[in-house]
């Protein structure tokens, strides 16, 4: 056997190395509310509104093989025009607010928007700066808030869920 068939050879277990069982099994019902609502897969497009990364950072997490949410069906796109669920964190600062109110028009309907963090829901520390508007609601229609600072990847599975719960409702 050459070194390019072991290389392009699939692997025969496709599960991540997370030993959480909570976020297995939340992920596991996610992928069923995925494919009786959407079909095969979301596409989220996350939107930094002024944060501090620690959210982006954790929704990073999720990508990455240790969680490995592509198995569920969620994948992280470059454009909003082809996501289904704009993952928006931070503050929303006065130079971002162009930009979020483009993204959220260049997204296709039917569309979800979640909060992410703490800042993005009710504006964290920064709610009283001079140099931003306030959480996301007060720029854009907000889905789902998914507190915390961060929150974690399982709670993020957990706000996806319900909000793949809740879609039919819409």
């Amino acid at each position: 056997m050459n070194i390019l068939s072991l290389l392009l050879k699939k692997p025969k277990v496709t599960r991540s190395n997370t030993t959480d069982l909570v976020f297995e099994s939340t992920g596991l019902m996610l992928r069923q509310e995925i494919d009786r609502v959407f079909g095969n897969s979301i596409a989220i497009r996350e939107v930094d509104c002024g944060s501090d990364n620690a959210a982006e950072i954790e929704l990073a997490n999720l990508s990455a093989p240790h969680y490995d949410v592509e198995r569920f069906g969620i994948t992280f796109v470059a454009s909003p025009r082809h996501a289904d669920v704009l993952a928006v964190t931070g503050v929303v600062t006065h130079a971002m607010k162009e930009a979020l109110i483009k993204t959220y028009e260049a997204t296709p309907e039917p569309k979800f928007v979640i909060a992410v963090g703490d800042d993005a829901c009710t504006g964290g520390i920064f709610a009283e700066s001079y140099a931003v508007l306030g959480p996301v609601d007060s720029v854009i229609p907000v889905d789902l808030k998914i507190p915390g600072n961060p929150p974690t990847p399982a709670a993020i599975m957990k706000g996806l869920l319900m909000m793949m719960q809740s879609a039919e409702k819409r």
